[in-house]
């Protein structure tokens, strides 16, 4: 990252979206019943949308579709919309695999035929090695980790000895994502391997920070896909699908109320956009490494700023790369960045996220204040180095 250290934005919001970490393995008890070893006994604030534990018990496919579609009571459309879903699932769902480590589990999607699997890092965290579940299989499966970028909370990991008739997840144009469209999200919720629930696209290009800790690499990742879609913990490295079956996103976070003692807002959920997926994840097969991040960058080491009352008030550049966007921009070490477009900057991580939120070589109007006087210039952004 550009930044010296990630800062978490402590301002209150009225949700907060968060992912969870590995769940711990050891029976909990849930809703009256006790559940599989591992799983996930109900939400909290960092218990949202990451790794959560479960077993082969778990294992049967668990739909929002309802019973056979061969009811004549029901109206055409309905039927038509249910066998819609039903070829989806059907189409999508055996891509969908469920990830264990030491300390939890998590879900996957195939990626190709040579047995790679994309995922988040969160749900990778420190380990190396993994099982891996097929969809509607008892069967685990060794795997190790290719490389993951905690900065897209994106990890690929790969079967050592991947079976025949793996079937890769076909990704979609994240150009063609709109408000409204259907969308069906599959994974592993509560350790309920190869679940489904349904919603809608609630928004796109939102820009969400993760805070660091409890798995979470505490990622500022932009343009990503809200859903209405229910996402658990589990859920997360999972596919959100459209009706055309193609996945349009990773499944990464679900927003939780402050106010409610972070108890999970129903049906605010958050993916990673497929073009993000496939981006990393073809760098991250091919090199082992990212080597062009897709983010966009002022070239600058930067600190969130106080003011005189020790209120955070902006971003103050501590060091400017030579021949970068801000050099090339006139900025200097000592001025204090205030906005970004027309986006506010009282902070190191609101500055995160706002360049999150652009492209490289996008062109946007800096406001900074130097000896006290406010001043603009017109940068050209850059891509953000990777390590």
């Amino acid at each position: 990252m550009e930044s010296e250290a990630a800062q978490v934005n402590r301002k209150k919001e009225p949700t907060r979206p968060l992912p969870a970490g590995p769940r711990p393995t050891g029976p909990r008890v849930f809703g009256g019943r006790l559940l599989a070893p591992g799983a996930v006994a109900a939400l909290t604030a960092l218990a949202v949308a990451g790794c959560s534990s479960g077993s082969s018990s778990s294992s049967s496919t668990a739909t929002t579709t309802g019973a056979s579609s061969s009811s004549s009571a029901r109206p055409a459309s309905g039927n038509q919309l249910q066998d819609a879903y039903q070829k989806v699932i059907a189409d999508v769902l055996p891509s969908v695999v469920q990830i264990t480590t030491a300390t939890g589990l998590g879900s996957g999607i195939v990626y190709d035929n040579k047995g790679d699997i994309v995922t988040n890092a969160h749900v990778v965290g420190s380990a190396t090695t993994f099982s891996v579940t097929l969809a509607n299989s008892t069967k685990a499966l060794d795997a190790t980790l290719v490389a993951g970028y905690p900065e897209s909370d994106l990890a690929v990991i790969r079967l050592t000895s991947p079976p025949s008739g793996l079937k890769p997840a076909v990704f979609g144009d994240s150009a063609k994502v709109e408000l409204g469209q259907i969308t069906l999200a599959m994974g592993s919720p509560l350790g309920l391997s190869s679940s489904v629930t349904q919603g809608i696209v609630s928004a796109t290009g939102r820009t969400v920070s993760e805070p660091q800790g409890g798995g979470s690499p505490g990622a500022t990742i932009g343009n990503m896909v809200q859903t209405s879609a229910a996402i658990n913990p589990g859920n997360s490295g999972g596919a959100l699908v459209n009706l055309n079956s193609q996945v349009i996103g990773i499944n990464t976070l679900a927003a939780t109320e402050p106010e409610a003692n972070g108890a999970a807002a129903p049906g605010i959920g958050f993916a990673i956009p497929a073009s993000t997926v496939t981006g990393i994840a073809d760098q991250l097969i091919k090199d082992g490494k990212v080597t062009n991040s897709g983010r966009a960058a002022l070239g600058i080491t930067a600190r969130t700023y106080f003011d005189q009352d020790f209120h955070p008030a902006g971003a103050v550049v501590v060091a400017v790369s030579a021949g970068g966007p801000a050099d090339a921009a006139g900025i200097q070490p000592g001025d204090v960045i205030t906005k970004i477009g027309d986006a506010t900057v009282d902070s190191l991580n609101s500055l995160t996220s706002a360049l999150a939120s652009l492209t490289p070589g996008a062109k946007t109007t800096v406001t900074y204040t130097r000896d006290g006087q406010s001043k603009t210039a017109e940068v050209t952004l850059g891509t953000l180095e990777t390590p």
